[in-house]
């Protein structure tokens, strides 16, 4: 299931209405297979032989009930997208799984009961230690203040008889985020000035509802030499001897760029979309492979 962007009016609020964390990590599903753990992304991947580390999350799972939650990486308390991304950094933040729903619990599907009565099923479940029970708040106002401040990705707000529609996004849980963030895909790049190993910056893009790659603009914040290093490889993958946009580039974004095909997404935040739909100082999170790209029309 699958929270729906808030609109100009903000959070909802009132009675019926109860407010969690949004978490900047992999959504993840978490159940059982054959005695070990099996976590599958948004897209179907399976993640779990990425994180060794919630392997006791087989425990919960193992009379059948399913978890639906968020990997993240705490990083001195807040949650660092970088750090999930870059399973080398693992060793230097907190990885856990942030639960907030149980679709199914104890082989029973549950997905029509309530959203309340869901919780209450999840807390009675005996988690882990590499497992977080997502905190739930009645103040949506008051918790969005404190994600502000705390550098936390936002709020997310949920119908408290809500059911749970699996895949489809619903607009009993709405998402505010204090940044804006999409996953693009890349369709050129410029190699750093000082190595060819390097991305400095990235052409991003998104395809439209016709199948056309539309320019989304171009990115070099948030490379880092490392992540600048992994990015480059990627691409380096997927040579392509034209640029794949159905836009006509400026000339700024063609100058020294390497084409390849949009095989390669990444996470970026940005501040708002020009009328053309180009980001606004985007900056590059990470390279995601647990989800396809969003779509030229996602706001």
């Amino acid at each position: 299931m699958l929270a729906t962007p808030a609109g100009p009016a903000g959070l909802p609020t009132g009675p019926g209405w109860s407010f969690e964390v949004k978490w900047d990590g992999f959504r993840a599903m978490a159940r059982s297979e054959r005695g070990r753990l099996r976590l599958d992304s948004r897209s179907g991947l399976e993640l779990d032989d990425r994180f060794p580390a919630l392997r006791d999350l087989a425990g919960v799972t193992a009379d059948g009930t399913l978890l639906d939650g968020e990997v993240v990486a705490l990083v001195d308390g807040v949650p660092s997208f970088e750090a999930v991304a870059d399973t080398a950094r693992h060793a230097r933040a907190q990885l856990a799984y942030v639960v907030f729903d149980v679709p199914v619990h104890a082989g029973d599907d549950v997905c029509g009961a309530p959203l309340e009565e869901r919780r209450d099923l999840l807390a009675g479940l005996d988690l882990p230690g590499c497992a977080i029970r997502s905190q739930v708040f009645a103040d949506g106002p008051a918790l969005l203040e404190v994600t502000r401040e705390r550098g936390i990705e936002g709020v997310v707000a949920k119908r408290d008889s809500s059911p749970y529609r699996p895949g489809a996004r619903s607009a009993d849980w709405v998402k505010l985020a204090h940044r804006r963030t999409r996953t693009a895909v890349v369709g050129g790049w410029r190699p750093d000035a000082t190595s060819s190993s390097r991305a400095a910056s990235l052409l991003l893009g998104a395809h439209d509802a016709d199948g056309s790659l539309r320019f989304l603009g171009r990115a070099g914040s948030g490379l880092s030499a490392a992540l600048a290093t992994r990015v480059a490889e990627a691409l380096s993958a997927h040579p392509a001897a034209a640029p794949p946009f159905a836009d006509a580039l400026p000339a700024t974004a063609r100058k020294d760029a390497r084409w390849c095909d949009p095989q390669v997404v990444v996470q970026v935040a940005y501040r708002e979309r020009t009328t053309a739909g180009v980001l606004r100082h985007p900056v590059v999170m990470g390279l995601r492979d647990d989800v396809a790209a969003d779509p030229w029309e996602l706001a």
